[in-house]
């Protein structure tokens, strides 16, 4: 089976870490920075859609703010996150299980990278499918589709696991099943209105629904 994972709010949770970058940008560009429940919402969405919104369209000033984000995510942001309780074991129970994982996030590749590259299990996933910098657009549906294509799974055979609306509509829009997981940034009237296909509070739950076991 392939095993697609979203990443904020899914494997690692980086509230810490956008929210000090957001705040950073916003004060760069001069913007008042809105509160920490309008900021969570902001963690799925490209960066560009969240920062046109709030600057009313001004081009100039998103790419300042984008630009300012990823300076300091160079610099430590890419380290301000932590690993979600059971996320480990449960990555090493289904890459020991046979299962094939890859990555798709909204994040950009140039962020994404480092993060993986440093998890405890980042060499678990196989692929790694996230947008180029220069785009405004993260279409999950786009990336879990070329996921498909690459790894050759007919999409019976693919499940795409994420905390926000936006993983699940790439699944449905697939044809694939999609996990919608708790502990993140969504909530289950989010994940159920999009159509998930289970909605799961515990990582250990994953690997019953595809048959793996999480040592314990």
């Amino acid at each position: 089976m392939l095993i697609l994972f979203d990443l904020d709010g899914t494997l690692i949770n980086s509230e810490i870490g956008i929210f000090a970058g957001v705040r950073h940008s916003l004060a760069t560009v001069g913007a008042d920075v809105p509160d920490d429940t309008v900021l969570r919402s902001w963690i799925g969405p490209p960066l560009r859609v969240s920062f046109g919104e709030l600057l009313n369209g001004d081009s100039e000033r998103v790419e300042q703010a984008v630009a300012a984000y990823s300076q300091r995510f160079h610099d430590v942001g890419w380290s301000e996150h932590t690993v979600y309780p059971g996320i480990a074991d449960l990555i090493s129970a289904l890459a020991g299980a046979g299962h094939k994982l890859a990555v798709v996030t909204s994040k950009v590749r140039p962020h994404a990278e480092p993060i993986i590259a440093h998890l405890p299990f980042g060499d678990a996933f196989d692929a790694l499918y996230a947008p180029d910098p220069s785009t405004s657009k993260s279409e999950k549906a786009e990336m879990i589709a070329a996921a498909v294509a690459d790894f050759g799974h007919i999409v019976d055979d693919v499940i795409m696991i994420g905390d926000r609306h936006f993983d699940i509509d790439g699944a449905v829009a697939n044809g694939v099943r999609g996990i919608g997981v708790l502990w993140g940034f969504g909530d289950r009237e989010e994940l159920d209105k999009a159509g998930a296909w289970k909605v799961v509070e515990t990582p250990a739950e994953i690997a019953t629904l595809v048959g793996a076991t999480v040592p314990g």
